[in-house]
């Protein structure tokens, strides 16, 4: 029942842009126009509706790293745990610009491509909500794409999953882990 839950409860998205971060927050959502489409047609939610993508701020000189968080299929998971581990990875990151955090309704991973390409980020990081197991509904998964752009296939993605509180992997040691594997990005040129 609580993994039923946490696929189909919708991301309160205005208080997770509450939450204090060190960083703006810009607020988009897939074509998916609601969940139970997201959840039918997983195409959608990889594609950022027009209306989102013309409310983006202009991309200046780019960033190094781009945020986004998306509910995935784990929206209670995103909303108890995505803005710490946001900034227990920002905190990894000193000396690297980053750009505003983008916050998507109804998102796939692949969604972090049209917002990184956009916004001319080097490294797309996507915070989302993991598909809930027997045992744990509120699990998270860090998703880093070097050169995001559409198109990019899952195995040119690093994924560091099974974030959470209940004997997964820890915020902090998330963090660490995509500290380590950003910077080897960038110096390498690939993910």
């Amino acid at each position: 029942a609580r993994a039923r839950d946490a696929v189909h409860a919708p991301l309160d998205a205005d208080a997770l842009a509450a939450d204090p971060a060190p960083l703006p927050v810009v607020q988009v959502c897939s074509d998916a126009p609601d969940r139970p489409t997201y959840l039918r047609r997983p195409d959608l939610g990889r594609t950022l509706s027009r209306a989102s993508f013309s409310a983006l701020p202009p991309a200046g000189d780019g960033c190094d790293v781009l945020f986004v968080i998306g509910d995935g299929l784990s929206a209670t998971g995103v909303q108890s745990g995505a803005a710490a581990l946001v900034r227990a990875c920002i905190a990894e990151l000193h000396g690297l610009s980053i750009g505003p955090l983008i916050i998507a309704r109804q998102a796939r991973v692949a969604l972090g491509d049209p917002l990184g390409e956009a916004l001319r980020a080097r490294v797309v990081v996507v915070v989302i909500g993991e598909r809930p197991g027997l045992s744990v509904a509120d699990s998270l998964g860090l998703y880093l794409t070097y050169g995001p752009r559409p198109g990019c296939a899952d195995s040119e993605r690093n994924c560091i999953s099974n974030i959470h509180g209940a004997g997964g992997l820890s915020p902090a040691a998330a963090a660490a882990l995509l500290g380590r594997l950003l910077r080897e990005s960038l110096r390498l040129g690939l993910s």
